[in-house]
């Protein structure tokens, strides 16, 4: 018998306008024809587990690991504008970051689901970055960290296309999913 483990993930960006509701894109030229406003603002993307995040699942496994756990006070998202698609299995954070990195939110990380039942594979991680901490065009990566110094270590990598633009006046929320499945 052989067992192949597969780690999945999935991340969702969202920005939110001043009243905390998801904003829209601007209408493109069909959708302004025919009178519809502009889809929402939620993007939906895949991401990879990098190099040092193969690692840290290797190093949780142990009886005294050696290496911090993603957790509600060592986890950290990263944003950047410098996706360049080269070597993100071994990016060891976002190629060009702009603002700070942001914590996760309270109760994060999660299971998407109790012990036993469909969902209890995926861990959640969540940061959202306040109304006036960023004020960026052009936002195409991301990161989560173990950490936010020099010693932090890149779980996973994210590409976000079509890039985001995130204006003071939003907020931008990042929810990360890992998913671990055995075949």
């Amino acid at each position: 018998m052989k067992d192949r483990i597969k780690i999945k993930g999935k991340v969702t960006v969202q920005v939110f306008d001043r009243n905390g509701k998801l904003k829209r894109k601007n209408p493109g030229l069909l959708r302004r024809l025919l009178g519809l406003q502009g889809q929402l603002m939620i993007y939906e993307f895949h991401n990879i587990v990098t190099r040092e995040g193969d690692a840290l699942i290797a190093d949780a496994l142990l009886a005294s690991p050696t290496k911090a756990k993603v957790t509600t006070s060592t986890g950290y998202i990263q944003v950047g504008t410098g996706w360049t698609g080269n070597s993100t299995k071994t990016n060891t954070r976002c190629n060009t970051a702009t603002g700070s990195m942001k914590a996760l939110d309270s109760s994060y990380p999660a299971l998407t689901a109790a012990w036993g039942n469909t969902g209890d594979t995926t861990v959640t991680y969540r940061a959202t970055f306040a109304a006036g901490l960023l004020n960026v065009n052009g936002i195409n990566e991301a990161c989560l960290l173990n950490g936010n110094d020099v010693s932090a270590n890149c779980l996973a990598y994210a590409q976000i296309n079509p890039s985001v633009n995130v204006t003071t006046s939003d907020t931008l929320q990042i929810l990360w999913e890992i998913t671990i499945l055995g075949q």
